[in-house]
């Protein structure tokens, strides 16, 4: 298989796009992605465009945007009956293909085209029913068990809660641990007569916020966890719920706020550690040099910004997601500060690895952009979205602007990304030209949606969203 190179995929879950110390961020260290950033390049503006695990995955694992693969929300439970997938399509041209870790697809055993897969979802809800046997639909939670430190969920936080604390087990029992050890382990049984593609699928760092006392405790000295806020977090004031632990929108008291932020970046920091321990091994088994690796994340967390927490928005904390590739012929640190988003992954690893892209997929290599040959952009403008809040979030990006229309109210937001990466002024009400573009812009996308948002070349507020189109 002349020029055929091993492809190695790592995802973390929920990890902030601004979230390495390799972009500047004031606290968060992640020295070892930082070092792959080094000999790789770093992609700045790239986004998840429907922020949460199941349609992020869908746009990652087929290329497709959010039209296509038809996931505009989360719905556990639709199956996942794509023709063409990035693993179906390695394995096709002979590759060995395994997964290992988070894969969140229906049924859960589905393989999308991997040779196999050693699952762990975490927590999912939606598979932890009690009348059935964990090892369905989970490897690492009866493999826990073995070793007498019960499942992953015997500390009682839930999944999407700012609840914080640390692990109480052996560290290397942890999830976190056992997709790194899991990928090692597979280096020793991959069929060596022929190339590979591996994806390594951390559920962490998304809750439950419990990560070894070493990686919580760093970020104790941090001070205040004090979430920038904009003059426009009053429009999600009627969803906010204190109360609760798993609050989309909350006023948290501080001692909560500093808890979950040393959870949140200590479950970055043992991340970043455990991908430093497989990029290790792959060096000793002298496959370093000649593999492509790639980092992300299906979305990131508002970890408080505007009042707001978890995913599913259109602001970056929650739609812009780390995007590192390393691979022969590209390098030096450079940074790409183009609008790229997931379903580019799959044609630039095809690309990198030399295999065919198959017709159909829209994302676009970025091989070009990874080496500064291209003259032009990625693609003039991103179409985001997400069903959250009994609404529809929607959003267009481009190199500078953000417009946002909540399709509830029918409120718009305008943000300059240049002069105001924390988007904390809203300019809709200040008459910019770029309001009506943009609008413009989302009217071509939504025409002729079943959702009727679009009307007589109008947005149309107060229509009831979906988040699978067509019932898919």
């Amino acid at each position: 298989m002349p020029g055929a190179r091993n492809v190695v995929l790592i995802c973390a879950d929920q990890w902030r796009g601004d979230a390495l110390s390799a972009a500047g961020h004031p606290v968060v260290r992640t020295p070892y992605l930082d070092q792959l950033a080094e000999r790789g390049v770093r992609f700045s503006r790239a986004y998840s465009a429907t922020p949460t695990c199941v349609p992020a995955r869908a746009a990652l694992m087929t290329g497709l945007g959010q039209r296509s693969h038809g996931r505009v929300g989360y719905q556990d439970g639709v199956p996942w009956e794509y023709p063409v997938t990035l693993p179906g399509t390695f394995r096709a041209a002979g590759y060995h293909t395994q997964a290992v870790g988070k894969m969140h697809v229906w049924p859960e055993r589905a393989r999308l085209g991997f040779d196999d897969v050693l699952l762990h979802d975490g927590y999912l809800h939606w598979s932890y029913d009690r009348r059935r046997e964990a090892a369905e639909y989970d490897d690492y939670a009866p493999w826990a068990r073995e070793r007498g430190a019960g499942g992953h969920d015997v500390h009682g936080i839930d999944c999407n809660s700012v609840v914080a604390r640390p692990w109480d087990r052996p560290e290397e029992l942890h999830p976190t641990n056992w997709v790194a050890e899991q990928g090692i382990r597979w280096l020793h049984r991959r069929d060596p007569t022929v190339p590979f593609f591996l994806y390594l699928s951390f559920h962490r760092p998304h809750p439950p916020y419990d990560p070894p006392r070493w990686a919580y405790e760093q970020y104790a000295g941090a001070g205040a966890h004090r979430p920038e806020v904009g003059d426009w977090a009053g429009v999600y004031e009627p969803w906010r719920r204190d109360g609760r632990a798993d609050a989309n929108v909350a006023d948290y008291p501080q001692d909560v706020l500093d808890r979950a932020r040393n959870g949140y970046y200590g479950a970055i920091s043992h991340v970043d550690q455990q991908i430093n321990r497989f990029l290790q091994a792959l060096a000793e088994f002298g496959l370093g040099e000649d593999t492509v690796v790639a980092f992300t994340s299906d979305h990131g967390e508002m970890l408080g910004e505007h009042g707001l927490f978890r995913k599913g928005y259109p602001y970056e904390g929650s739609a812009r997601v780390p995007l590192l590739l390393a691979a022969p012929g590209v390098g030096g640190g450079t940074v790409c500060e183009e609008v790229v988003e997931l379903r580019d992954v799959m044609p630039t690893l095809l690309e990198c690895a030399g295999v065919e892209v198959p017709e159909g997929v829209e994302g676009r290599s970025l091989l070009p952009w990874a080496r500064g040959l291209a003259v032009e952009p990625v693609r003039g403008h991103l179409h985001g979205e997400h069903a959250l809040l009994g609404q529809s979030l929607q959003w267009i990006v481009t190199g500078r602007w953000k417009y946002v229309w909540l399709s509830g109210q029918g409120v718009e937001q305008l943000f300059d990304l240049v002069a105001d990466p924390g988007e904390l002024r809203d300019l809709s009400g200040q008459g910019h030209p770029e309001l009506a573009v943009l609008r413009a812009l989302l009217v071509t996308e939504l025409t002729g949606r079943e959702e009727g948002y679009v009307a007589d070349g109008r947005l149309v507020p107060g229509r009831e969203p979906v988040t699978v189109l067509g019932g898919r």
